[in-house]
Parts: structure tokens; sequence; C-alpha cells
């Protein structure tokens, strides 16, 4: 008769009961290379749901325009009304930008001037908060009268290493030998980061305390969300137009995108590594089913004289290699998860593993154990019951 599938089942477990050691291994060999790869793919789509998050968040509308280079090769210069003229279009919502000079930033009048520390000083106009989509964490950002005396606004990797962590009024720096009061800190940027390692001063006090030259460096603008491609074609134009080809315009957000089809590709990489970890582990099932038959020759023999057939003994093989490779399974999706959660938690992030990747490893398993089992299972049916009663 038949064996019903409750019956396969009970077999295959007996089997497998009765050499723990052998198919734990075995069954760790599966898990490793399932949790590789449901790790990966759960990082990697944790990854993006925080990315998308924070594109959301930071808008994907944000243009930046900086000065190119020259015919002859020498640096170019946007004109000092092209912040004014970008605004003044219509399928734009607003309008800043910065100004880079020579001052270097301290945090007493103490330290040589050659310890600048990378940190860079630019002019600012009053608006540019809103245009990066920055935040302050303590103070507040320059507006039309701090804008005119000595007072900074300081990034956040800026404040840090000036070891300044809070603005006032009795809070100081040395820049461009002159004392500035820090009247604010800002919040990290990640779509404009550097800003982060940037003192940012008011246009006019720069322009009287600072030699500097009025001509912007950087602007930020925002499009109209429908507009972004329109308004990128013709940016470079209305901020020079005299000479559109000395204007560099580009996309913060297409620089996160970039970043992230790097870490993906790292990720179909990790994904390979695991695939070939799941393969060893398949190859260990194989190794041990065929183990298997060898050593319980003698069950096979008095099975098949007890009427057994070769079908329901390649079933039992097949059953065993199976439930090994479906304990693996279960347990690398759990261990995978185990490690994005933790990963995710770590970053920050909200932990994300896709269904189709959980269910795939349980698949993977079954199929690479199906395959690891059948050479086992039809040779255990195939050998004959005398000669297997024979061998001790």
């Amino acid at each position: 008769a038949g064996m019903s599938p409750a019956e396969v089942a009970r077999v295959g477990g007996w089997g497998l009961r009765s050499r723990p050691m052998r198919v734990f291994l075995s069954a760790l060999g599966i898990a490793i290379g399932i949790a590789a790869m449901i790790g990966v793919m759960g990082i990697s789509t944790s990854s993006t749901n925080d990315l998308n998050k924070q594109l959301a968040a930071l808008g994907t509308n944000l243009l930046t325009v900086t000065p190119g280079t020259t015919a002859t090769g020498g640096t170019a210069h946007l004109p000092k009304e092209s912040v004014q003229m970008i605004a003044a279009r219509p399928d734009v919502k607003s309008a800043s930008g910065i100004g880079s000079m020579e001052a270097k930033v301290y945090k007493n009048d103490r330290i040589p001037s050659v310890q600048s520390g990378g940190l860079t000083v630019s002019a600012a106009k009053n608006d540019l908060l809103g245009a990066v989509g920055g935040k302050i964490v303590d103070g507040r950002w320059l507006n039309a009268a701090s804008a005119r005396y000595p007072a900074v606004v300081l990034g956040a990797q800026a404040a840090a290493q000036l070891g300044v962590h809070r603005a006032g009024a009795d809070v100081q720096v040395w820049l461009g030998e002159h004392w500035f009061t820090v009247v604010g800190i800002m919040a990290s940027n990640e779509l404009v980061p550097d800003m982060d390692t940037s003192a940012l001063v008011g246009w006019p006090v720069a322009e009287r305390l600072l030699d500097f030259n009025g001509y912007p460096t950087t602007i930020y603008t925002r499009a109209k969300d429908d507009a972004v491609e329109n308004v990128q074609s013709v940016l470079g134009a209305t901020a020079n137009p005299e000479n559109p080809n000395e204007a560099n315009v580009s996309r913060p957000s297409d620089a996160l995108a970039a970043k992230h089809a790097t870490d993906k590709a790292l990720s179909g990489l990790l994904v390979g590594l695991g695939g070939v970890a799941l393969l060893v582990g398949g190859v260990g099932v194989a190794n041990t089913m065929v183990i298997s038959v060898l050593e319980r020759r003698s069950e096979i023999g008095l099975r098949r004289s007890l009427g057994a057939t070769r079908g329901q003994i390649r079933t039992q093989f097949f059953a065993e290699a199976l439930l090994l490779s479906a304990l693996g399974g279960v347990g690398g999706v759990l261990l995978g998860i185990g490690v994005t959660v933790g990963y995710a938690a770590y970053q920050g992030w909200s932990a994300v593993v896709p269904v189709w990747a959980m269910a795939g490893g349980v698949g993977a398993t079954l199929v690479i154990g199906g395959l690891a089992g059948f050479y086992p299972a039809v040779r255990a049916a195939r050998l004959p019951p005398t000669e297997a009663l024979a061998t001790n």
C-alpha cells in the first residue's frame, strides 16, 4: 500500500532524529546561505525605504548651479544678479545662494592659520535655510539685522570641530581675523552635505569685513514639482545668459540615487556569495544522504524484505532530504530576519524584509534539497534486499 503524507513525514523525521549532529551541521550549511541572502535583501530593502523617506522629506526638486570654466580654462563667475534672475522665473518656487571666500574659522585667535580643519566660510543669503531644507538645532538663522553684523551660523560638523555646543551672545569664534558671534547651529543636511563643514555669515558683513567679491558660487533652486526637468534644462542660461556654458547644473538627489545604485551593486555581489554558500550547503545535504544510505543498508534490506517497495524507499530518503533542507531554510530565514532587524536598528532604519525573499529562500532550499537527495534516494531504492541484509 502507498504511504500517506503523514507517514512519509514521520518516517523521514525518524531518519533525521537518528543522526542529530550530522543533520545539524548539514542544516547549518543551508541556513548560512539563506541567512546571507535574506540579510542582504532585507538590509538593501530597508536602506531603500530609508532613502525614499529622506528624499520625500528633503525633496527631489532641489537644483544647484555652480560656476564652470571659461573657454580658456579659467574659473568662471556667476553674475551677481543670477539669484534674482532665477527666482523671477514662474516655475521656480524659491532660489538662494552662497558665496565662498578665502576666510577661515577657528575656535580662537591662538590657533595657527594652517590648521583650518577643512572648514569653509561662505556668505549666505537670508533665505538660504528654506531653499536647502535645513534646520536649526540651536539658536536662529541669519536675518536682515544679523546679516549686517559679525554673526555666524555653524554647520553640524563645523560646530563639533570647533567645540561649540550652543549658540548665544557669549559664544564666539575667530573668523577672518574678526570675532564672530555664533547665533545658530544647523542640523546635519544629507542632501547638501557641504554645509555641515561650513561657517555661514551674512552677505553684507562678508563684503564689508571679509573681502567677499559678491559673486555667488552655488545657487540652490527649488523648482515646482511638475517642472523640475524644464527648469533644469534652462537653469544654466537663466543664471548666466551671456555664457550659459559656463554654468554647471546638478541635482543633489541624483547623487543620493547614484550612491544607492552602488550599494545595490554591492548587494548583488553579496547575494551571489550567498548563493555559493547555499550550493555548498546543498553539497552537504547530498553528502549526508549518501552516507546515510551506506550506513543504513541493513535497514533498507529489512524494509524491503518486509514488503516495502522501491518507490517507498525512494520516497523515504527523498523526504529526509527535503525535511533537512526545509529545516535549514526556515532557520536561515529566521537568522536573516534577525540580522536585518539588528542592522536596521543600529542604523536607525525601519526593518523591512520582503515576503518574496523569505518565500523564495525556503523554496530555493527545497529545490536544492530535492536535487541533492534525488541520487541517494534512487540509490537506496535500487539496493537489492539480499545484498543489503548481508551487509553489517
